[in-house]
């Protein structure tokens, strides 16, 4: 019997021990931390940007180019911009179609005007589209933020309808860039 005693006692204890945990509850806590940082995004909304001409007489071949932008800065002294760039010149014979590296005559070029949702500004327009250096579409201040599904803006197209230019299909590139701080 002395020897069951002992063993008895260490079974009830492992027991009470056991049922406690099944019954008890225990709490725990977790903090979660996240750094928020300056982010931006740009969507282009169509692969093609085709330029037509009214028909009249030699009027300036037009287009728009849609796009939606995703913008957060810097609370105190962000910023943030759109620009583009012509990063490859329309082909073709050089001389006699359109280009904006080297146009048939000096008054040719592609320019653009801008509109955009706040809280962006919008480039002060018409900007001629360089070859060399990015041009502004848009600007941002400190602490702007776009609404989650994105805010709008346009690039609208003017290209010289020049009597030189040979007939054909010409493609130039465009390349955009957003940033922010």
């Amino acid at each position: 019997m002395r020897k069951l005693l002992p063993l008895l006692a260490v079974a009830v204890f492992f027991t009470a021990s056991f049922a406690n945990a099944q019954l008890g509850q225990t709490t725990v806590t977790n903090v979660l931390d996240v750094t928020v940082l300056q982010e931006a995004a740009l969507t282009i909304q169509s692969g093609h940007t085709f330029l037509t001409s009214p028909g009249t007489n030699f009027s300036p071949y037009t287009g728009t180019t849609n796009f939606i932008y995703f913008i957060r800065t810097t609370k105190s002294g962000g910023t943030g911009s759109i620009t583009l760039q012509v990063t490859t010149d329309f082909s073709g014979t050089p001389g006699a179609s359109p280009s904006v590296v080297s146009p048939p005559t000096g008054t040719d070029a592609l320019t653009y005007g801008c509109t955009v949702a706040t809280p962006a500004s919008a480039c002060t327009g018409p900007v001629t589209a360089l070859h060399t250096t990015p041009t502004n579409v848009a600007s941002f201040g400190a602490n702007a933020h776009s609404i989650f599904a994105g805010n709008s803006g346009s690039v609208v197209w003017s290209l010289t309808n020049d009597p030189l230019y040979e007939t054909g299909n010409y493609q130039a590139t465009v390349t955009y860039t957003i940033s922010a701080t």
